[in-house]
């Protein structure tokens, strides 16, 4: 488990370069996929360094490699295979969706070199601690991924989804945290094949943050889980 705060200097790591880009606008999903496999391939021959991607999608439902046909209930949007583990999983406007490609043959920061269950924990540590800049609590729960929430009445709510790929130990896909999408959109997917559960957003919340202010929390609360050195952002993924 990674501790909330500082990791114990005695065990500190050396700081990698993490290059950070936010894309303007809606980024359709088929070429996210592109951009991701090509960034991925730079990385493991070394000509690109790590990056996290943060963007917007169109509306748009994506399976991953345990999605159930008939989870998808009605075909209101484009769907897609993504490669990704995991089951459906609707991305859209008033979504972030970062997409997180590091080389796991090396540790971040407290996250150990080759441990995907690490790796995920830390992307799980991450939305909480992002979360946690806006006052909400986060929480894990057994066999269930992704953050969820607890209303008022004890109901629990899912906030922010995850689904990762690794190929060769380099991740790709990554995080999805509901900052103010249209949470109707859900109801043409049973999501990641949770049906007794909700999902909200911060904006459902009450908590009228910006994309922007998400941006801003996911990348404060980057180093204390991940470490690393990030670059200054760009606007678009250089492949």
């Amino acid at each position: 488990m990674i501790p909330k705060g500082s990791t114990d200097p005695a065990k500190e790591i050396p700081e990698v370069e993490i290059q950070w880009a936010v894309s303007d606008g809606l980024t359709p999903y088929p070429d996210a996929l592109a951009a991701m496999e090509a960034r991925v391939v730079g990385i493991r021959a070394g000509t690109a360094s790590e990056a996290v991607w943060l963007v917007e999608h169109p509306p748009t439902y994506t399976a991953g490699t345990s999605a159930r046909p008939e989870e998808l209930i009605e075909r209101r949007f484009p769907h897609f295979a993504a490669g990704r583990g995991g089951q459906w999983t609707y991305h859209g406007p008033g979504q972030r969706t970062a997409y997180v490609m590091l080389d796991l043959h090396k540790p971040h920061g407290p996250v150990p070199a080759r441990d995907i269950r690490a790796y995920v924990h830390g992307l799980e540590e991450w939305m909480i601690r992002a979360l946690d800049r806006f006052n909400v609590r986060g929480e894990r729960r057994q066999g269930r991924v992704g953050i969820w929430v607890v209303k008022s009445g004890g109901a629990e709510f899912k906030i922010g989804a995850i689904g990762v790929r690794v190929t060769r130990w380099v991740s790709w896909h990554g995080i999805a945290l509901n900052v103010e999408p249209d949470l109707s959109h859900f109801g043409g997917i049973v999501p990641c094949g949770i049906a007794e559960h909700g999902v909200t957003s911060l904006h459902d919340l009450g908590i009228l943050a910006t994309m922007e202010e998400a941006d801003a929390a996911l990348m404060s609360a980057w180093g204390e889980v991940f470490g690393g050195h990030e670059l200054a952002a760009e606007t678009t993924l250089p492949i």
